[in-house]
Parts: structure tokens; sequence; C-alpha cells
């Protein structure tokens, strides 16, 4: 598979594009969560500049906002606020690297023995499923608890909106197909420009240049130990973003430069992101669709998309219209986001062919789903196990402990 030769001039524009397929999904973490949007754009491009040193510049992959850690993220934020939390996503960058290091002793063999289908498949599951409710409370025009835009106004954006994010998925030709979530930020704004919902005060107000609002870690080891297990179901992921890209260029970075060397740079990037106060990374599918697409398999691409997100995080205005989108156009993209996670788990275990009629498999799969959908919360002192940690650590050892059926 020859790549297409392309001049400085293309790959600039080539490299401006990339990032412009990943905009959507980039800042919608920190929107969720409510982080800051340009740190998240600058953690964007310092985490893919870091995986492409790391790699040594041979892989075409933009690295930026991990949905994984949204439910995650916001539990941390409320209970630690963001500086804790930024603690504890910086240890969580390292369950990747000590997956690299797993990886380059043992291979994707060794991940997979204590990270297989039915223990990831599962936790992946609840990570959409968790999120659902929160999704359907938006597109409803609740912010919290708190209603903000009545019910009706709110269905008739966030339908329109989820629509848009459907049928571009779906119909859309070409680079459109890699921008669901754009198009229906389009749309949703329109429409809520015309309902009069959008403040544009802070637009007015903010800098045309300034510096994003960093916020430097600390650490809280209840916070730390709450997100070192969220990695562990992104990091099995990587694997496979690794396998598909893989295929798009005809080259085996499984082997060369290693999923060692490609964990490791996933995270470098996540614990780099957290000391400046930005989402966990992690490699983008709709990056990786634009790269099939236009037969641009070089990593050099990546490095300038970088460069842009790092420009684009220091104009002001910018974050402050990013801001103004409004909460029920943002429910009407996450109850498509949130229920592809789930699909994408329940994908997990089918493509494994996991045998659901096998006991321990059910088991493992139904507990996993319970706990993390009911909530389920395993007090220790003052710290609490729950949600996706829980998930997370729950099917682990379920999966070390049970005996394996006899056939």
């Amino acid at each position: 598979m020859q790549p297409q030769q392309f001049t400085p001039a293309q790959q600039v524009v080539a490299g401006a594009q990339m990032l412009f397929v990943a905009f959507g999904s980039l800042v919608l973490v920190p929107m969720l969560t409510g982080l800051d949007i340009r740190v998240a754009l600058f953690t964007a491009g310092i985490g893919t500049l870091l995986f492409q040193l790391i790699t040594r510049r041979t892989v075409p992959v933009f690295l930026a906002s991990s949905f994984a850690f949204i439910a995650p993220i916001s539990a941390g934020v409320a209970q630690w606020g963001i500086s804790d939390t930024m603690g504890g996503l910086f240890a969580a960058g390292l369950v990747y690297i000590l997956l690299s290091r797993v990886a380059k002793i043992g291979g994707v063999e060794a991940i997979n023995r204590f990270l297989p289908p039915v223990v990831v498949g599962p936790v992946i599951m609840v990570i959409g499923l968790s999120l659902a409710p929160v999704a359907v409370k938006m597109a409803l025009g609740f912010a919290g608890d708190t209603q903000i835009v009545p019910t009706s106004t709110a269905m008739m954006i966030a339908l329109p909106t989820l629509l848009t994010a459907l049928l571009v998925s779906i119909l859309g030709k070409g680079m459109l197909r890699l921008l669901p979530i754009l198009s229906a930020i389009v749309v949703g704004y329109s429409l809520s420009l015309a309902f009069g919902i959008v403040d544009l005060t802070p637009v007015k107000e903010a800098a045309w240049l300034a510096l994003p609002n960093f916020t430097a870690p600390t650490f809280n080891w209840q916070a730390i130990l709450f997100m070192l297990p969220v990695a562990i179901a992104p990091a099995v992921e990587h694997i496979g973003d690794m396998v598909a890209i893989s295929n798009v260029t005809g080259k085996n970075y499984i082997k060369k430069p290693g999923l060692n060397r490609t964990l490791m740079g996933d995270g470098m990037a996540t614990s780099a992101a957290a000391l400046f106060g930005g989402p966990p990374n992690t490699t983008y599918s709709e990056v990786t669709g634009a790269v099939m697409l236009t037969k641009n398999y070089d990593p050099k691409v990546m490095t300038i998309g970088a460069f842009f997100a790092i420009g684009l995080a220091m104009v002001g205005k910018f974050g402050a219209f990013l801001l103004t989108v409004p909460t029920v156009v943002m429910g009407g993209i996450m109850i498509l986001l949130f229920g592809s996670i789930a699909a994408v788990g329940m994908n997990t275990l089918i493509k494994a062919q996991v045998d659901m009629s096998e006991a321990r498999n059910l088991v493992i799969v139904a507990i996993t789903l319970v706990f993390g959908i009911g909530g389920m919360v395993f007090p220790f002192g003052d710290f609490q196990l729950q949600g996706i940690a829980l998930c997370a650590v729950t099917a682990i050892l379920l999966n070390l402990l049970l005996p394996k059926a006899k056939h």
C-alpha cells in the first residue's frame, strides 16, 4: 500500500484537517467535565508531540481527550476539586506506562491474559451506560438538577442535533462522515441562536490572545486510587487502535515501533496533560478514518496538527465562544455518543466470540454491569471504590479468581 506524495503546503493543510476531524470529540470532554477547553486543546497538541517523540515519528495518529474518563473526572472534580483530580489522572497515565513494560516483556498475549475481552467489554459498556442519564437530562434542558431551558424548547434543539449526528455518521460521504459531532454542534448551535438561548457576552469580554487557565496537579491518595483502575479499558482500546491504523497503512505498528512504545507514548501524553489541567489523551479513530480517506500516512501531518491545536489554545475568544454552546446541544450529541461507547463494549465481546452460555463469562459480565449501572459502592474508611474504577477491579478479580471451564 503506497502512500501518496504531498507537497509541504498540502501537508500543512492536511495537518489542519486532522485537527478539524478530531475537534468535536476533543472539546466535548472538557465541555462536559468543567475543564478548560483551551487547556484541552493545548494538552492534545503536547500529548501528540510527546507520542510522536516516543514512537520516533512512525505512527500517524493524533491524541486528544478520552471519553472513558468523563464520568470519573466529573465525580473527581465534585469530590476533590480539579487539582486533586489531575493528580489522580497523572497516576492513571502511569498505568499505561506499566502496561507498556508488560507488553515489552510478554507482548500483547501478556496483556490479554490479564485483560481479556470478557473483562474489557463490560467495563467499556458501563462507561457508556452509566452516562446515559446525564445525556438525557441535558437533552431535556437540565443543568444538574436545575432546568435552565423549557423541555419543549430543549427537545426542538436536542432532537435535530441528535438527528444530524445520526445522518452524518450513516449517510455522510468522504470527510463529512468523520465529522458527526462537529456537524451536530453547528446545527444545534444555529437552532439555539434562533431560540435565543445563547449568551455571547463571554465572547465579547474575552481577550483575543490569552494563555489557557492551566491547573497544576496536587496528589491526594484517594483521588489516585479512584482513577488508577479507570485507565485499564482505554489502555486496552489503544491496542485495537494500533491494529486499526496498522491495517490502514499496511505497516505493523505492534512490532515497530512496538506496543511498548505506543502505550508508553499514550501514558506519557496522559500524565503530561494532567500537569497542565487537561483531560487524559487517547488515540482517535476519527483521525484513523481520515488517514484512510486521504492516504496521507506521514506522521509529520499529526505533528502539524498538534502545533495547530497549541496555537488555537492561545486564542481567548475562541475558548469563550465554545463555552456558549448550550447544554441541550451537548445532550443531543451525547445520546448517540454514550450509546456508541456501550455498543463498542458489546462489540468487544462479540468479536472475541465470548461464550455467554458459559457460567464463568456470564457471571463476570453480569456483576460488572450491575455494579456499574446500579451504582454499587465499596467504602474503605474515607475512601469509596465505585463507578468505572470498581467495575474494572471487579472484572479483573473475577477473571483471575473464577476457575475456567474444562472443555
